[in-house]
């Protein structure tokens, strides 16, 4: 396969041009078979021919979360039972699981565009790629998976945990590819280091990180740990699972795969379209899903869209880096304050490893943040004077950057418990009628 497929080179008029057509039959196979969406397109007096033009997007209604929740667990489906060959789900944290379906025309065009994701990295069939990703309900390892296999590489199915396990298949397998959350790709690292196994000794030469956010400051530590280049990848169950973007080599922003997924950026208070470049959250719609297609699905995950041409060769738009979410923001005491606002800031303080926790509290009528993080070994065998100096460079950093006082606890090494998937980053005592 080559690195780059035809239509990731189309020329911008005729990549519009299917857009439109897909989204059109995109409409009227949602309006016809999903009573929800029949019911919205109906209520703004919208149907499939009347979209002239891309720009008509916008008159189309928008889905949320809370309507897969609504309609649990398959109002939103589009085909019967009888053709859906796969479910997923989201864990369920805040109320219901999130399912999606998937029929087998579904599942050809996830493993097309992972496919194109690894190919983004260089993958092919002389790769071995070790998926740490979960496998199961969660979309990640087996949306790795099946990519992998397309270009012909050698899978391995690691999933998370079982560490020992993990550093043995790293080294003895001769992994050149690895795929993980990059919180889960340092504690690898970690444990590789720990283990006396140099990085330089591994195959690895690219890794593909997402399902969480991670600033420049983590690349650096991934690619400096692991002697490999950091690709950042973005997806999400509703839409289809990774696969929506991924990083080219310049890493300049994630090439949407825009021939299957339609992006838009929209203000999160007003719902207006926002130009090129403007800062907003990400609103997907589904060009050729069967199973379980989605009209304007608000991400809300925060970033822009960068329209120029790539030095790669792909025409394919770009996504800036995830930062932050519209629903993960906390406000202290007036500040508003994301979790990857933090990470930034800590990347930026020598003495400390990117393993922290944010614990919010409410004492008396005011909420506290405090953030612990962990000193570097160094640092800790210095002493509590060597500890407490951190904490208070942490602490003046927090507020010149972000402008709010946070109390800082330096932790020793490996105190901050390690995730197998996404990272925990935020306690939030409040919610629980906490206060310490």
């Amino acid at each position: 396969m080559k690195d780059l497929t035809a239509i990731e080179q189309a020329p911008r008029d005729a990549l519009r041009g299917l857009q439109l057509e897909r989204l059109r039959r995109a409409v009227a196979w949602v309006e016809e078979r999903v009573p929800l969406y029949r019911d919205r397109l109906r209520q703004a007096g919208v149907r499939a021919e009347d979209l002239r033009s891309l720009d008509d997007l916008r008159r189309l209604p928008f889905t949320v979360k809370a309507d897969f929740r609504d309609t649990y667990p398959f109002g939103l489906l589009a085909v019967p039972m009888d053709e859906v060959i796969r479910l997923h789900a989201s864990s369920g944290t805040t109320g219901k699981p999130i399912v999606v379906a998937y029929t087998r025309g579904d599942l050809e065009t996830w493993s097309e565009v992972m496919a194109r994701t690894l190919m983004a990295g260089g993958v092919g069939p002389d790769d071995v790629v070790h998926n740490a990703y979960g496998y199961g309900l969660f979309t990640g390892g087996l949306g790795f998976h099946y990519g992998a296999e397309r270009v012909g590489a050698a899978v391995i199915p690691m999933s998370g945990g079982f560490t020992e396990r993990q550093l043995t298949a790293l080294t003895d397998f001769r992994s050149t590819v690895l795929c993980s959350t990059p919180s889960y790709a340092l504690h690898l690292a970690e444990a590789l280091e720990e283990a006396g196994i140099a990085s330089k000794d591994l195959a690895l030469r690219v890794g593909f990180f997402g399902a969480e956010p991670w600033t420049e400051g983590m690349r650096d530590a991934l690619e400096s740990r692991l002697n490999i280049m950091a690709l950042n990848i973005y997806g999400l169950s509703e839409v289809i699972g990774p696969g929506v973007s991924v990083e080219c080599p310049e890493r300049k922003g994630m090439h949407v795969a825009e021939d299957h997924f339609l992006p838009e950026i929209v203000d999160p208070t007003t719902l207006e379209p926002l130009p090129p470049g403007a800062t907003g959250e990400l609103v997907l719609t589904t060009l050729t899903k069967k199973a379980l297609p989605v009209l304007r699905y608000r991400t809300r995950d925060l970033t822009a869209i960068e329209p120029e041409p790539c030095a790669c060769g792909r025409t394919l738009v770009r996504i800036r880096r995830i930062m932050a979410r519209t629903d993960d923001m906390l406000i202290i005491r007036g500040v508003n304050v994301y979790p990857s606002q933090i990470e930034h800031v800590l990347m930026q303080v020598a003495g400390v490893e990117p393993h922290y926790l944010l614990v919010v509290r409410r004492e008396g009528a005011l909420d506290t943040l405090e953030v612990q993080v962990e000193a570097r070994a160094g640092v800790a065998e210095a002493g509590p004077e060597a500890m407490r100096g951190l904490a208070a460079q942490v602490r003046r950093r927090i507020h010149e950057v972000i402008g709010l006082g946070a109390d800082v606890t330096v932790v020793p090494p490996k105190t901050i418990e390690r995730s197998q998937g996404k990272a925990k980053r935020v306690q939030d005592l409040r919610r629980q009628g906490g206060t310490s």
